[in-house]
C-alpha cells in the first residue's frame, strides 16, 4: 500500500535513481516519489515558489534553492507520480527488465528469445529491457541493420550479437552525448526527436548511411522509422494507416512507391 503524501512532505531527499523509464526521488523515512514522464511528461528547474502553469502544471516540488515543476503536454495524461515504501515498494513499480548497458551476451540474448516477438516489440517491452523508448529502439535496430518487424526466434546467433552490440553503442553514444550537451546544467527543452538521429522522426529523408528514403510503420499514436535499404532488404513494410485504403496496391518495394507516387 502507498504511504500518505503528507509522509514525504517537509522530508530531504537523499538519493536518485532510475527505474525503467522511471525517476525514483528517495527522501527521508524511506519514502520514494517515483514519476514516470511517459510521452508529454517534462520536469523544469524554476525559481523558488514557482507555481504550475495552467493546465500543463500537474506539480510542483520545492526546494530551497528552488522548485521542480512537473509538466504535461496534450490531453491524453499519461505521466504519473506514485509514492513508495522502501525497497520493497519500489520493487513493486520495476517492470524488471534487465539492464542493457549491464547486461552480457548471454542474458541478453535468453532475454531477447525468452518470448517469439518482433524485435521492435522486444526492445521496447519494459519487461525484458530496461529504459530503451520507441526513438532508441529505432536508432538501435538502424545501426544494427535489422528489421523492426524480424522475429526473435528466428535471429541468428550472429544477428543477435550484432543487436547487442548496437544496443549497447547506440545507448552509451546517447548517454554521452545527451550529458555533454546540458554541461552540468538542467536539461531543458528535451524530446524524442534529434536532429542528428539516423532514423527516428526521419520519415522522407535520407538515410545517413546509404540514402535511400526513410520509412515508416504507424499505429494508433506510434511511429517506427527505418531504412529499406539497410534494414529489409529493399522491401517496405505495411503502414497500416494507408494499407488498408490500398489493400492490395499497396507497394512492396521502394521502386513501387515512387511510381504511385507518380501516378497521384
Amino acid at each position: 500500500m502507498s504511504p500518505p503524501l503528507r509522509d514525504a512532505e517537509g522530508q530531504t531527499v537523499r538519493e536518485l535513481r532510475r527505474i525503467g523509464k522511471r525517476i525514483a526521488i528517495g527522501v527521508e523515512n524511506d519514502i520514494w516519489l517515483v514519476l514516470h514522464l511517459m510521452i508529454a511528461g517534462r520536469l523544469h528547474w524554476s525559481k523558488p515558489g514557482a507555481k504550475l502553469v495552467a493546465k500543463r502544471g500537474l506539480a510542483a516540488f520545492d526546494f530551497a534553492e528552488g522548485t521542480l515543476v512537473l509538466t504535461e503536454a496534450g490531453s491524453r495524461k499519461q505521466a504519473s507520480l506514485h509514492l513508495a515504501k522502501g525497497e520493497e515498494g519500489l520493487a513493486a513499480l520495476d517492470p524488471g527488465g534487465i539492464q542493457p548497458l549491464e547486461a552480457s551476451l548471454d542474458a541478453f540474448s535468453a532475454t531477447l528469445t525468452a518470448e517469439n516477438h518482433t524485435l521492435k516489440r522486444a526492445l521496447t517491452d519494459p519487461r525484458s529491457f530496461s529504459g530503451i523508448g520507441n526513438a532508441y529502439s529505432d536508432e538501435i535496430l538502424h545501426r544494427a541493420r535489422l528489421s523492426p518487424i524480424a522475429l526473435t526466434s528466428k535471429l541468428s546467433a550472429n544477428e543477435i550479437a550484432r543487436l547487442y552490440e548496437a544496443t549497447r553503442v547506440c545507448l552509451a553514444e546517447w548517454v554521452e552525448r545527451l550529458r555533454r550537451e546540458s554541461r552540468g546544467a538542467f536539461p531543458e527543452k528535451v524530446t524524442a526527436f534529434r536532429e542528428d538521429m539516423a532514423v527516428h522522426g526521419k520519415f522522407g529523408q535520407p538515410c545517413p548511411r546509404c540514402g535511400a528514403k526513410v520509412q515508416r510503420i504507424r499505429y494508433a499514436s506510434n511511429e517506427t522509422n527505418y531504412c529499406p535499404v539497410c534494414q529489409t532488404g529493399g522491401r517496405l513494410l505495411a503502414d497500416r494507416a494507408l494499407s488498408r485504403l490500398l489493400r492490395e496496391d499497396w507497394p512492396r518495394t521502394l521502386e513501387e512507391l515512387e511510381a504511385l507516387k507518380t501516378k497521384v
